[in-house]
């Protein structure tokens, strides 16, 4: 069986970020039901030196719009982090997945072996755009969907393994 690039990546992400909607949803609902600001939930972090939940779901946001555009030669359009609210983040991840969707499969035509820089504080990183799927970016973007999950899980959001599946 052969998977490509574009099989492994943005089905994924559209499926993560279908999860995290739902997540989100659990959250607003607890924070009505609990008389919680949501803002407070939108903050919270599991360490001092973590991201909040803001930063996961643009981490995220962020992690998907450039593997796309990486893997495919092309610019990832540019969202400001300036979400503070449920329905914020609600609207990054829909212009993210309007984005996804836009990006066509053809597109990732010769994306395994494409080669990808990656700019980081540490210098640029290169490698081939199958190594870069497989090594960086699912990883990261799994890392920041499970880290918004134990978010909401730590603060009390009612949300357990099925939910993180997508099988409720």
């Amino acid at each position: 069986m052969s998977i490509t690039p574009y099989e492994l990546s943005i089905p994924a992400f559209q499926r993560g970020f279908a999860v995290l909607s739902k997540l989100l949803d659990k959250a607003e609902a607890f924070a009505q039901e609990k008389n919680i600001k949501p803002e407070v939930l939108v903050n919270a972090r599991l360490a001092p030196d973590m991201l909040s939940l803001a930063g996961q779901v643009q981490r995220m946001s962020d992690t998907a719009k450039g593997a796309a555009a990486r893997l495919t030669g092309t610019d990832a359009p540019s969202f400001a982090d300036d979400e503070t609210t449920l329905s914020d983040l609600r609207a990054r991840i829909e212009k993210t997945t309007a984005y996804l969707a836009s990006v066509p499969e053809a597109a990732f035509e010769g994306a395994a072996e494409r080669t990808v820089v990656l700019k980081t504080r540490g210098g640029e990183l290169s490698s081939s755009g199958k190594d870069y799927l497989l090594t960086f970016v699912l990883p990261n973007f799994y890392f920041h969907l499970t880290t918004a999950y134990a978010i909401l899980r730590h603060n009390g959001v009612p949300v357990g393994k099925l939910d993180y599946l997508g099988r409720t």
